[in-house]
């Protein structure tokens, strides 16, 4: 649905009044996908023009969700796979993720609404520059609770729960556990999500239909919408349609 002034305003509109807080996600993921193609659509071969915009709608959609009363998002930025990129086009995304990071600090939406930033995955993976920012921007929203945003970045689903399993083999190996304690509440407490709630709600945008590895365990009973629009062209209107769509949902958790 192509919508420009009056008309989207008034079909924005229309969204909102369909919203319901209170049955809100508790918890969103976002695969944010597309921002290459959204930069050859524009006439540029380089992906530089896709990543920096990108870059740039990320506040915008957090500040979408968290007045619609999302508590937690986790966004997937960079997998781990995403290193087998050229080498220019990696280095860019990290000086994007450099910035961005550095930017919470003094971020008022970040401290308005006290949102704790946690980066999950194989941070170690990222040049050190950016492990700086990330320590920061975590050491500087640490005592915050009443939002979460995870940021996946150096993020493999498989790498995740290889993690897992191998801290708890150590454990295993030194005694501190045996074998048969081992539960679904102990592989989620070595998850790199431990003490979040599962994902609610699963957005990739692009047109993608699929997870490409993002939260495999914690996606288990995630419902997923697919948008059919590429990451830094989304609108208001089309999170509203997520969330909308997730609240006419049954959830079943397999019954």
């Amino acid at each position: 649905m192509n919508l420009s002034g009056p008309v989207y305003r008034l079909y924005e509109y229309y969204l909102f009044r369909q919203l319901d807080k209170d049955r809100a996600p508790r918890h969103v993921g976002i695969i944010l996908d597309g921002n290459r193609r959204y930069a050859r659509k524009h006439g540029l071969e380089v992906p530089w023009f896709g990543h920096h915009r990108g870059a740039a709608k990320v506040m915008e959609v957090l500040r979408i969700l968290w007045e619609a009363n999302v508590k937690v998002c986790t966004l997937y930025a960079f997998s781990i796979e995403n290193f087998q990129r050229s080498k220019s086009e990696v280095e860019e995304i990290m000086a994007l993720a450099e910035e961005k990071f550095s930017e919470v600090v003094g971020n008022p939406d970040v401290h308005r609404h006290r949102v704790r930033i946690q980066a999950i995955g194989r941070v170690d993976l990222l040049p050190e520059r950016v492990q700086m920012a990330i320590h920061q921007a975590e050491e500087e929203t640490k005592d915050y609770s009443d939002h979460i945003l995870n940021v996946a970045i150096g993020y493999s689903g498989r790498a995740e729960l290889v993690d897992a399993v191998k801290a708890i083999g150590e454990k295993i190996e030194s005694g501190e556990i045996e074998p048969s304690d081992i539960t679904e509440d102990i592989i989620e407490s070595h998850l790199y999500t431990n003490g979040v709630p599962d994902p609610d709600l699963i957005i990739r945008t692009s047109g993608e239909e699929r997870l490409s590895g993002f939260l495999l365990w914690q996606s288990a009973y995630s419902e997923l919408y697919f948008a059919q629009i590429y990451w830094p062209a989304v609108r208001r209107i089309d999170i509203w349609r997520a969330l909308r769509s997730y609240g006419d949902r049954s959830r079943r958790y397999g019954t």
